[in-house]
């Protein structure tokens, strides 16, 4: 019995929290943004999403490093993300995060934070919703809105078996969770 219990806690100590976050509200694209890249978010974007990082601080949202595509729009979200959690965690820019890259680059940019026991990705539609899908074992991609976020668990990084959905949340959810 004793055995089963440690084996137990051994396989609950590396479970890692993933929460993949779209970024807020950007600029619309067109002429005044001819440089997708630089979109930045807007002040509507930037005060809702300070308010989803309130619901998240709320739920006990704790990751050790946030990931974030270096588009402006996603670094700006990752940002306010970091300056919402206590204690602020690192924010790091991957190109496996940056629209149009497979869900198996993201899987393999986990790799350096293997000892994280939390970790946030930001990023873009519908590259989330295709990074969701492949880590949860589904067929569909999930929804993300903007500011919209996800908790996965997975076994350890990178995640070499399926994970397990823990909540996927809008971002009027969370700008509305009380404790």
């Amino acid at each position: 019995m004793g055995g089963m219990n440690s084996a137990r806690r051994a396989a609950h100590a590396s479970t890692v929290r993933l929460y993949l976050v779209r970024h807020a509200i950007a600029a619309e694209r067109g002429p005044d943004w001819p440089d997708d890249s630089l979109r930045p978010l807007t002040h509507k974007g930037r005060a809702r999403f300070r308010q989803v990082v309130q619901g998240l601080a709320r739920q006990g949202v704790d990751v050790d490093v946030i990931l974030t595509s270096p588009f402006v729009r996603a670094e700006q979200t990752a940002r306010l993300l970091a300056a919402g959690i206590s204690p602020e965690p690192l924010v790091e820019l991957t190109a496996a995060l940056a629209p149009g890259q497979a869900p198996d680059a993201v899987i393999r940019a986990l790799e350096p934070y293997a000892g994280s026991t939390g970790v946030a990705l930001v990023g873009h539609e519908p590259d989330l919703g295709l990074l969701a899908a492949r880590l949860i074992g589904a067929t569909y991609p999930l929804e993300f809105k903007k500011g919209g976020v996800c908790r996965i668990d997975v076994p350890g990084l990178p995640p070499a078996a399926h994970g397990h959905l823990v909540w996927h949340a809008t971002p009027k959810l969370l700008r509305s969770s009380r404790r």
